[in-house]
């Protein structure tokens, strides 16, 4: 989903108050070949993985008619209640978006709060050494967010897409998301659903070492073989305004209908840094930043490579170039640390298991290796880039009853259960894949089928939280 302000991330610490959102982008001169070193210098931190951070993401529903449009001020009134940290909290509307120099409101734990274009809230937690602190941390806030949000009749849901049907509207009439509006109209609805009907979980690994066992490239290409496992094993979004859609993901299907130039995984190169310059250069301009009130719509085709060689209203600057970064939502993003996108939100603290399975994975060379064995026979044989790829389709369809990202998820739960049972503290995330593996990847199942089969019993498909 697109963040409204800059939530912490690994190796990320917050942008300091600097000038109002109306003065002008900074007017840095670029050159194709400048624009191409700063991003080579900046969209990856080198060093030893040190950090991780997990951002969950959910719809907010009211508790006794979840099908009625929540009005914005009601979840204002809720974020009111929260501890003094948190009263800050901007109404729908008045929060810069992502991109911006601003810091979102801090929870008890640590936690930044922020809300969607379309009413969703996300948390984000802080960077920890630890995944079991990082996990404490958003236990906390997130139990405080939900007393918050009961006060006014309302509740937390954790689904991919939100899967009744309701109205969906636009709650922040940011420039920046009336730009993304007409930007992503010209190729259809996709971009309109993505903004207020879908919600994620996202993990955050630092991107890793020069070379050596935790070497950049190696986890580079870790996270895009794992992603087809992620998006089957935690599917959970089968319904869109109250019909099944044919997709246990249907999250993953609007982003594979989406502008390809800010969609899909860059090219497969030996140099990460490298392929992602040029991703970031040949992508669409989404927007244009104006001071002066007027909208920011970019015009249509317009690359940021070709705003470099003149084309444009005005010669692009180095903030523009920045800002432009934060519009890219390719399924694995550098924003110094590598922050997975593939994931649909999950119920309650349902976010403690890919949290656990993903940190598992990439801290222990061993499990990091079992997963490359089981994962590498999966390739990608039609040659198309995720999400577009054959292989992340059926994991978007089929999820875990396909017999071959079956077997890869049960070889990857392994080893990540394995990699927890050799890290001291680990036993609440232990206890979550665990579960997670038994009620799910072991029976050939993920959370949309629990959606599935309440649907064909005439329950609620998303009934409130406390009791699923």
């Amino acid at each position: 989903m697109v963040s409204p302000v800059i939530p912490v991330r690994p190796n990320q610490t917050p942008a300091p108050q600097s000038a109002p959102r109306s003065a002008p982008p900074s007017v840095t001169p670029l050159t194709e070949s400048t624009a191409e070193d700063h991003l080579l210098g900046i969209c990856f931190k080198i060093g030893p993985p040190r950090l991780i951070g997990v951002e969950a993401e959910w719809f907010v529903h009211d508790t006794r008619c979840p099908e009625a449009v929540v009005e914005p001020h009601r979840v204002t009134d809720a974020l009111a209640l929260l501890p003094e940290a948190a009263k800050a909290a901007p109404a729908a509307g008045a929060t810069p978006p992502d991109g911006e120099h601003a810091d979102p409101p801090l929870l008890p734990a640590g936690a930044r709060l922020t809300r969607e274009p379309g009413g969703q809230v996300e948390l984000s937690s802080p960077p920890a050494e630890d995944p079991a602190d990082c996990a404490e941390a958003l236990l906390l806030d997130q139990a405080g967010l939900r007393a918050a949000l009961a006060t006014q009749g309302l509740r937390l849901t954790g689904t991919g897409t939100d899967p009744l049907p309701r109205e969906r509207r636009m709650q922040l009439d940011h420039p920046r998301y009336l730009a993304m509006e007409k930007f992503f109209d010209r190729a259809g609805p996709w971009g309109r659903i993505m903004m207020t009907g879908t919600a994620s979980v996202q993990v955050n690994v630092d991107a890793g070492a020069d070379t050596g066992p935790h070497a950049l490239a190696d986890r580079w290409r870790l996270t895009h073989l794992l992603g087809p496992v992620l998006v089957a094993a935690f599917a959970n979004s089968p319904l869109l305004d109250g019909r099944p859609t044919g997709y246990r993901s249907t999250r993953q299907l609007i982003w594979s209908r989406m502008d390809p130039s800010r969609t899909l995984a860059p090219a497969a190169t030996t140099d990460p840094r490298e392929s992602w310059a040029r991703y970031v250069l040949d992508a669409e301009v989404l927007c244009v930043r104006r001071p002066d009130g007027r909208p920011w719509t970019a015009p249509a085709g317009l690359t940021f490579r070709d705003w470099l060689r003149g084309a444009g209203e005005r010669r692009p600057s180095l903030a523009d170039l920045d800002y432009h970064r934060t519009t890219l939502f390719p399924p694995v993003r550098p924003r110094g640390h590598l922050e997975l996108r593939m994931i649909d939100a999950q119920p309650g603290d349902g976010w403690l298991a890919p949290l656990a399975l993903v940190s598992a994975l990439l801290d222990d060379q061993a499990a990091a290796d079992t997963a490359l064995a089981a994962l590498e026979p999966l390739g990608t044989p039609d040659g198309l880039r995720p999400p577009r790829a054959e292989l992340w389709h059926r994991a978007a369809t089929l999820a875990l009853t396909d017999p071959q990202l079956r077997r890869a998820a049960l070889a990857c739960f392994g080893a990540a259960d394995q990699a927890l049972a050799r890290r001291p503290g680990s036993h609440r995330l232990r206890t979550a894949l665990t579960e997670f593996a038994e009620r799910y990847p072991a029976r050939g199942r993920c959370p949309a089928d629990d959606q599935l089969d309440a649907l064909r019993a005439g329950a609620d498909p998303v009934s409130p939280e406390a009791a699923r």
